[in-house]
């Protein structure tokens, strides 16, 4: 009943609210409840830009707008917004309170994404030793190892789906090493992240919440045990020396653990299949990197511009403040289109062109900006550059052969399925 009525509270009603308002053509309340939205959110984020660049709706304040949104998510005078920090009711409030399921929710606190300085201060110090370039860089050959184990076992078969056999099984086993989660349970992660994932939208049916939450608990229950396991026999890896040094209490390491894990791979995922459809509507762009191959670390800062794997986030006004003319309340939210901001023409000429030479592309805001930006940026970014580009040597004569299939997902955007014909391949770099 407890699980119900939260549902209720964050979901169901605000879907009925939600639906009537995108029945009125309300673009923000469009893309928050429509799946059909997560086929082309960017039109709907057009819209608002053309409204201005600080829109007031009667859910929130909203912008498409990439420097206010940069602004915003640098500005000490806003924070994180958990579901208890919205300017909702009292009645509701402490309903969400009463509610509280005391499971390691990505969008409940202690998560570091919704949790801010100097508690986030204090998570991000102790986890972002792992994530710098220098020891990411260091993973390099590792990633490069396992992209072309995979890329053996898919050359043994003429047909495959990219996102199931090869971009779910990356960015796992990546993050499930530095996790020190072993290899025989990786699948079983995958699975589970999977699941949770759409606890990052907004009006989920009743079913997938409880799918979720189910999700939820046994991901608890795998880290819990596996912390155990970790404090008892230590490994090389950042979970068991967080598990070990006691700066932690167990409710902050499931947290920090299930988070790392599913921000991990399932960014990283949607990046991955975003890219191949962005190479396949765009021939001439793959031919170019088939030429030019030092292009690619380039071409992944475009494909995060172009269909970015996390299309909003939302801060928190702490105090009175004002942002571009407009003044804001204490404690009023504002929902940043972060994806509808990486096509804003004030700074990407010709925004809706998919151009793997754009000079600027790295400007996007696909990893967010300030305290909170993405701690796995650089390990995502060497991920998706080694393993497309050697997809595509591999298999140079790569087609699709059936209609690709979207998550159904609004806010991590990306691929459910890419159903593919292989060619033949190409020599493997490891033979």
């Amino acid at each position: 009943m407890k699980s119900w009525i939260r549902w209720a509270t964050l979901h169901g009603v605000p879907s009925i609210y939600l639906s009537r308002r995108a029945r009125r053509g309300e673009p923000l309340s469009e893309i928050l409840t429509n799946s059909r939205a997560g086929q082309n959110p960017y039109q709907f984020g057009d819209r608002i830009r053309e409204q201005g660049r600080l829109v007031r709706t009667p859910i929130t304040w909203v912008t498409a707008d990439h420097e206010v949104c940069r602004t915003i998510l640098r500005d000490k005078n806003f924070g994180a917004t958990p579901p208890d920090a919205l300017n909702l009711p009292r009645p509701v409030l402490r309903l969400l309170r009463a509610t509280d399921l005391k499971l390691a929710n990505p969008v409940e606190p202690p998560s570091m994404l919704v949790v801010d300085p100097p508690e986030h201060t204090r998570y991000r110090k102790l986890v972002a030793q792992e994530f710098t370039p220098r020891a990411v860089g260091r993973l390099h050959d590792r990633i490069v190892e396992v992209t072309d184990e995979l890329l053996d076992r898919l050359a043994a078969r003429p047909h495959a789906d990219l996102i199931t056999d090869f971009a779910r099984l990356l960015p796992v086993a990546i993050i499930c090493e530095i996790l020190g989660v072993p290899r025989q349970d990786q699948d079983y992660m995958l699975e589970l992240g999977h699941a949770g994932a759409p606890l990052l939208d907004i009006g989920i049916s009743w079913r997938t919440f409880r799918t979720a939450i189910a999700a939820l608990r046994a991901s608890e229950e795998f880290v819990e045990g596996h912390i155990a396991r970790l404090r008892a026999d230590p490994g090389d890896n950042i979970l068991s020396e967080l598990a070990v040094s006691g700066s932690l209490t167990m409710p902050e390491l499931k947290s920090i653990a299930t988070l790392v894990a599913g921000a991990g791979f399932e960014t990283t995922v949607n990046l991955l299949g975003n890219g191949m459809m962005a190479l396949h509507d765009h021939p001439d762009q793959l031919g170019l990197l088939r030429a030019e191959p030092d292009r690619w670390p380039a071409a992944i800062e475009e494909i995060l511009r172009f269909d970015s794997p996390v299309q909003f986030t939302s801060r928190t006004a702490l105090c009175d403040t004002e942002i571009a003319g407009q003044s804001i309340a204490g404690g009023e939210s504002v929902a940043l289109l972060l994806g509808s901001a990486n096509r804003d023409p004030a700074v990407f000429a010709d925004p809706g062109t998919f151009d793997v030479t754009r000079a600027n592309a790295r400007e996007h805001l696909a990893f967010s900006s300030g305290v909170h930006a993405c701690l796995g940026a650089s390990l995502a970014r060497m991920e998706g550059a080694v393993a497309l580009s050697a997809l595509y040597e591999r298999f140079p004569e790569l087609r699709l052969t059936g209609t690709p299939e979207r998550r159904g997902l609004v806010n991590l955007r990306g691929y459910q399925r890419i159903p593919a014909a292989l060619g033949l391949p190409a020599v493997s770099r490891t033979a």
